[in-house]
């Protein structure tokens, strides 16, 4: 029996990959937005036809077989391949018309994008604008998205990006919780107050630790890992936190405070697959969302 695999079986090795890289029927069909069910008959016809078995079934999920970890680079590079023929071909696109992906923070697609997009749409209506607003990263290589809006700067080969410039950062607190505890004076002031924190993320405990203060996790009543859950447990009157400063000013419930203390800022990047960014409508919208962004800087 011939057990080669055939021009039309490149969605059963996608979803082999899926499967590989997320140890799950669930979370792949996540990824490539099939069912479960259907990811699992593709799995299971793709054993058919190689007649060997990719996965060992267990409680937790899927774990590659001897033969399946074999295979699995074979596919990572077959994956890689196929993105960027359709890179490629995507770029040559000479039409303004068409749709294009964004995808950023959910905090900057809350906070920061829809007045910018609402602009690019009344600038540019034949253009479709999709927001991914997500906290992990896509991969661009991967058409997971368009361009992306980054709070750092991109290290991917083969994607060009942007500098925009520095968000600054402040601390606040709700007007509420203020009247209620009193306003911190100086930043020795804090630790007398309550602080709202992140959890797992132990980003704000190094930096204040780097400033001599003696910041724990317990330092924090009350602790969130989402910047956009944290951002409304500071205007529901937590405690004091951190937020930007535009987003701070912006909120009539909000106080930003005004204590002595150097806060490190959030850089602004764009990023696009080198391949895709001379499309017309991406190039336009890439140049219609520096302008807005920076405008807001």
């Amino acid at each position: 029996m011939d057990r080669s695999i055939t021009h039309s079986d490149w969605s059963l090795i996608q979803s082999f990959l899926a499967v590989a890289e997320t140890g799950s029927l669930s979370a792949a069909a996540r990824r490539l937005d099939r069912s479960q069910p259907t990811l699992g008959r593709q799995i299971h016809a793709l054993e058919d036809e190689l007649g060997v078995s990719l996965f060992d079934r267990h409680a937790r999920g899927l774990k590659l077989s001897e033969v399946g970890a074999q295979l699995l680079p074979m596919a990572q590079k077959m994956h890689s391949a196929m993105n960027a023929f359709s890179l490629t071909a995507a770029g040559q696109s000479q039409q303004l018309e068409g749709s294009v992906r964004i995808t950023a923070s959910v905090f900057a697609s809350h906070h920061l994008l829809p007045p910018i997009l609402a602009q690019i749409r009344a600038k540019e209506p034949a253009i479709q604008l999709e927001l991914v607003a997500t906290d992990a990263t896509e991969n661009l290589l991967y058409r997971e998205a368009d361009i992306a809006v980054r709070m750092y700067r991109p290290e991917q080969m083969d994607i060009i990006s942007r500098y925009l410039g520095d968000v600054p950062l402040c601390f606040c607190a709700a007007r509420s919780y203020l009247d209620r505890a009193g306003r911190p004076e100086k930043p020795e002031d804090l630790f007398s107050h309550d602080l709202v924190g992140f959890d797992a993320n132990e980003q704000i405990i190094t930096k204040m630790r780097e400033k001599g203060w003696p910041a724990s996790k317990g330092s924090f009543a009350t602790r969130c890992d989402l910047q956009s859950a944290y951002w409304e447990l500071i205007r529901a009157g937590c405690g004091i936190g951190f937020s930007q400063v535009t987003v701070a000013e912006a909120d009539p419930d909000v106080e930003v405070l005004p204590l002595d203390v150097e806060i490190p800022v959030l850089p602004v990047w764009l990023a696009a697959p080198q391949a895709m960014r001379q499309t017309p409508r991406i190039r336009r919208v890439w140049d219609l969302l520096a302008e807005g962004l920076k405008a807001g800087l």
